[in-house]
């Protein structure tokens, strides 16, 4: 899922807005938020295909409401020759169609991320549970991401994904550990956590800077 190669600190400052939040004590507090098409930064080429395509070669597994929000996004976001209706088009047609969408519009980024999770509903609590685990804040697993600000920019920066990988292996040992399940491991984590690693890929940078 990431690509240093790919990943463009000014492009990704650009997309950075602040939300003031009221938590349970009543006490404001001032977040920073990522728009959601701000992950494209973070994803490599392919698997960001292969992502869409899952997902709309699978719209029939989907639960009803979220079968039901997609088919929305996609009329209304996507065009595809000789289909009035773009829900209808073939999945590879879709999904080609899809991709421009996907890096340029939060909306039908989170719903295209908000489907794929709910095609994955084990690995999600699977994700959930070692999350918490390690004290992470989280949001219930059913709760609609998508009906938040975005990806809040910060990341605890002693959880990179390498720690992360070892800890979810420990924690489930029958788990696959190919590279493929990798990289939808680390899209869990992002989606559940609701976050995006900005803080470990700017302090790689940055170090990497200091030594040349």
């Amino acid at each position: 899922m990431i690509s240093q190669q790919h990943f463009h600190r000014n492009q990704v400052l650009q997309g950075f807005f602040s939300v003031i939040l009221r938590g349970m004590t009543d006490r404001e507090e001032k977040i920073q938020f990522m728009p959601f098409h701000a992950i494209n930064e973070f994803m490599v080429d392919d698997f960001r295909f292969s992502v869409i395509q899952r997902v709309m070669t699978a719209v029939g597994e989907l639960s009803s409401e979220q079968r039901s929000s997609l088919t929305k996004v996609i009329r209304k976001r996507i065009r595809v020759s000789g289909f009035r209706n773009s829900a209808q088009a073939p999945a590879g047609l879709k999904a080609r169609h899809a991709v421009k969408e996907f890096e340029k519009h939060s909306e039908f980024t989170a719903r295209i991320l908000a489907a794929w999770a709910d095609l994955n509903t084990d690995l999600a609590q699977q994700v959930y549970g070692l999350l918490k685990s390690r004290q992470w804040e989280l949001l219930p697993v059913e709760v609609d991401r998508t009906s938040l600000p975005g990806f809040m920019a910060a990341w605890p920066k002693t959880e990179t994904y390498d720690v992360l990988d070892a800890a979810f292996a420990e924690m489930y040992p029958q788990a696959p550990s190919d590279a493929a399940f990798q990289d939808d491991l680390r899209l869990m984590v992002v989606w559940m956590a609701n976050r995006l690693p900005y803080d470990l890929f700017v302090d790689e940078q940055e170090e990497e800077a200091e030594d040349s």
